[in-house]
């Protein structure tokens, strides 16, 4: 169990607007004990969690890629990781993770046939704008982008970018920021 202003805390949001969020999606706490995390992330679960399994695939099966790979692996009944991709031959055919890694000249057969509809992408910079162009162009979706550039895809793909370290630049900022309070 988890009282609503415990998890207000850690958002930096009012008690009051985090109850009133999560009765909006059809969920009530158990009178003045807080809410049962179990059944709440399965309430939350249904609104967000697609009615039908989507696959998806990570290209570049680096250190970043075979982490993720390791990680996304089961994590969600409705997400499923069925491929990866990278250039380099000594990689190619390794399951070293549960998945197996193909050749990215196999990329456009490989999520046809597997109906892969997001792309998580761990390639180097440089070669992260022709990756997104040929993952459009083979069918992809979605996009998870991990590299550290921005990357330009059509308005019908949705695109997620996270640069980690603008990410831990941030945290450092708000560390610094706060010991001057």
């Amino acid at each position: 169990h988890i009282f609503s202003h415990e998890l207000a805390e850690m958002h930096n949001v009012t008690a009051v607007q985090v109850r009133r969020d999560i009765m909006f999606i059809g969920y009530t706490s158990q009178s003045r004990k807080g809410y049962d995390i179990k059944d709440l992330a399965k309430a939350i679960g249904k609104i967000i969690d697609t009615k039908e399994i989507m696959n998806l695939t990570v290209v570049g099966y680096g250190n970043l890629g075979k982490a993720l790979c390791a990680y996304l692996l089961n994590r969600r009944p409705m997400l499923k990781l069925v491929a990866a991709f990278d250039i380099d031959p000594k990689k190619i055919g390794s399951t070293a993770t549960g998945i197996q890694c193909y050749s990215i000249e196999r990329l456009r057969e490989i999520i046809s046939t597997h109906d892969i509809s997001i792309a998580i992408l761990t390639v180097p910079a440089s070669a992260a704008q022709d990756m997104a162009k040929i993952l459009v162009a083979s069918g992809i979706k979605g996009i998870l982008n991990f590299t550290a550039t921005n990357i330009n895809v059509p308005n019908e793909i949705y695109l997620e970018e996270l640069n980690i370290i603008t990410s831990v630049e941030k945290v450092a900022y708000f560390i610094k920021h706060k010991k001057k309070e």
